[in-house]
């Protein structure tokens, strides 16, 4: 939880941000902070550089967990949950990976460890994930490994 409430000060955006806001406020970050705007100065370069490179992980990290975007892909999520095997998982600080066979693998954010300790030693992962996780914690999709 802790990154998305740093990306979302970075930006200086609530949790009701549409896309649409979110998408233009990027464009003026990256506008202010571009690098060649500052081609005069290599030290102020390097640092609009670093801060370019913040704001498009903030963004691109916001987008991916935003209402819009995870209404538009629910149906391949809930596919996904209710079809696939989950063939591994791992925890780090309360953000749960969970891979599945199809390829897929989503991140969640905010699980408490106790939780994670559950799923370890639940008799079936992916019944006790259905219940418990798959729809109680913010997500986002990582990657597809096809």
């Amino acid at each position: 939880m802790k990154k998305i409430l740093d990306y979302r000060k970075l930006l200086g955006v609530q949790k009701t941000t549409e896309l649409k806001e979110l998408k233009t406020i990027y464009r003026n970050f990256m506008k202010e902070y571009h690098p060649d705007k500052f081609q005069d100065s290599d030290e102020q370069k390097l640092e609009a550089e670093e801060k370019s490179k913040k704001i498009i992980e903030a963004y691109h990290f916001l987008v991916s967990i935003a209402p819009e975007t995870i209404e538009q892909s629910l149906p391949e999520y809930t596919n996904t949950t209710t079809a696939s095997t989950i063939v591994d998982f791992s925890y780090t600080a309360q953000i749960l990976q969970v891979k599945f066979l199809d390829g897929s693998s989503y991140e969640y954010f905010g699980v408490p460890k106790d939780l994670y300790i559950k799923l370890v030693n639940a008799p079936s992962a992916g019944r006790f994930a259905r219940r418990h996780i798959y729809h109680s914690f913010t997500y986002r999709k990582m990657t597809n490994i096809d």
